[in-house]
């Protein structure tokens, strides 16, 4: 039996900024915009998501990865029985729930690192945190110093070598399994955490939930290093996202082909054959809008994130192709606050089409288990299928600003009784004598067709 992160279509959402919530905090009172939050739930199911990735949710000071209490939903967004509700409804519609598991660091107001500056050498917890060493300070004037996620000291990084911090993370999942009933797990920061860390995480969830998901980011490497049968399930595809703008911008289809070919070709590609996490933007890059440099250019990239081989993932309020760049190095633009009820009386042609490809994605299992093959590749337009024993998806796409003629060859087991259809029109696609598919694509476009043998 299939899992169900197999099939699974993920909407992302950064809370803090969706919500509105203030940028630090500094309030005493739990604010329950978890309220607001439930309102996206009708928009999820009507755009066929059937997974949600929410996070930073649980204490921290400021943009949620400096955590202050791993058991405490942040205040800015409501209590534990907010978020418990939360999930409830979510599983009500059909719609997993996977969050952020900040594990790499803490904030500075995180109990033992709080203990370490009241304590110093006599803390229990000076072994916590990489690096302490009471001859050093920092900017913050501590009188002592550590090592913090690429020196932003207010992230002091966790010492995952150590079994009473590893004990006490996998308890902090326990709890989260036991009391919120979660799906999953994204790990921040995975490619600087321990593995043997995450083998144990692995093993623990398993035993709790047997269909627990694990998923990483990371950014670059030979991604089966984490994603295995010991370690995570799945990990951020950032090699296919860069891919996937710049293969457009620069009408260089050659550059996506060849990350594919790398990543899933042959018996499996490097990543052997493990399902990757694929997106165009996240609460970390510059909205897929923006970076594009022809806006039409959004159709063909969404057509190939839900179609190339990986789990999709959309970002909130991407589907309505807003835009969003960093300014001077800062994040909040690429996490705005949206007033769902409002943006949804939005008439949106671009979340139209985000619908389409749900609903295509849900009711052809290739989409899901097919096996990738190569049909056609220059640089302006690609073709390839997934094909199954008895069916096939083809998908072409045309980056090119004029329209494009192309010839699908035979992709075998065609006769005269084959039927070709094409998805997003449902109107027939005559097959040639041969077998082959000769496709006209509009501009800045691409047709998905389904073939029954």
């Amino acid at each position: 039996m299939s899992k169900w992160y197999e099939e699974a279509v993920f909407y992302h959402m950064y809370p803090l900024g969706l919500a509105n919530a203030p940028l630090k905090n500094e309030e005493e009172i739990v604010v329950h915009r978890f309220e607001e939050i439930k309102k996206w739930i009708p928009h999820l199911i009507d755009l066929g998501f059937t997974a949600v990735y929410i996070g930073p949710l649980f204490e921290s000071s400021t943009h949620g990865y400096d955590t202050k209490d791993y058991k405490t939903v942040d205040r800015r967004l409501g209590d534990n029985e907010d978020f418990k509700g939360f999930v409830e409804e979510c599983h009500k519609a059909g719609i997993h729930v996977v969050v952020d598991g900040v594990f790499n660091h803490t904030g500075r107001e995180f109990f033992a690192f709080e203990d370490i500056k009241k304590n110093r050498e006599n803390s229990p917890y000076k072994d916590w945190y990489k690096g302490i060493n009471f001859w050093g300070n920092t900017h913050y004037n501590d009188g002592f110093g550590y090592e913090a996620w690429r020196n932003c000291f207010e992230l002091v990084n966790l010492n995952l070598w150590n079994n009473q911090v590893k004990e006490y993370l996998y308890d902090v999942i326990r709890f989260w399994i036991q009391e919120f009933n979660i799906d999953g797990i994204r790990l921040d920061c995975a490619d600087c955490l321990d593995f043997e860390f995450m083998k144990g995480m692995r093993r623990m969830t398993s035993q709790i939930k047997e269909d627990f998901w694990l998923m990483g980011e990371v950014i670059h490497g030979d991604y089966s290093r984490w994603a295995n049968d010991e370690m995570l399930h799945s990990v951020t595809n950032y090699e296919l996202h860069k891919g996937l703008y710049s293969g457009h911008n620069d009408h260089n289809y050659f550059e996506i082909a060849h990350t594919i070919r790398r990543l899933f070709d042959g018996n499996g590609g490097i990543c052997k054959g493990r399902k990757l996490y694929t997106f165009v933007d996240n609460h970390d890059v510059e909205r897929i809008a923006s970076k594009l440099k022809v806006k039409e250019h959004l159709y063909p990239v969404y057509i190939l994130l839900y179609t190339l081989p990986g789990t999709p993932s959309v970002y909130y309020g991407s589907e309505w192709a807003i835009e969003g760049k960093k300014e001077n190095g800062r994040d909040e633009p690429l996490r705005p606050a949206i007033d769902i009820e409002k943006q949804c009386q939005i008439e949106s042609p671009f979340m139209n089409f985000v619908r389409e490809l749900g609903k295509i994605h849900k009711e052809n299992e290739e989409l899901s288990y097919g096996k990738y093959r190569e049909l056609v590749l220059t640089n302006r337009q690609y073709a390839f299928a997934r094909a199954a024993e008895n069916s096939a998806v083809i998908v072409a796409v045309n980056n090119d600003d004029k329209k494009a003629a192309i010839r699908i060859p035979n992709i075998g087991n065609i006769t005269e009784n084959t039927k070709a259809v094409e998805l997003f029109s449902q109107k027939e696609v005559k097959l040639e004598a041969d077998g082959g598919i000769n496709l006209e694509l509009e501009e800045n476009s691409g047709k998905i067709i389904k073939i029954c043998y």
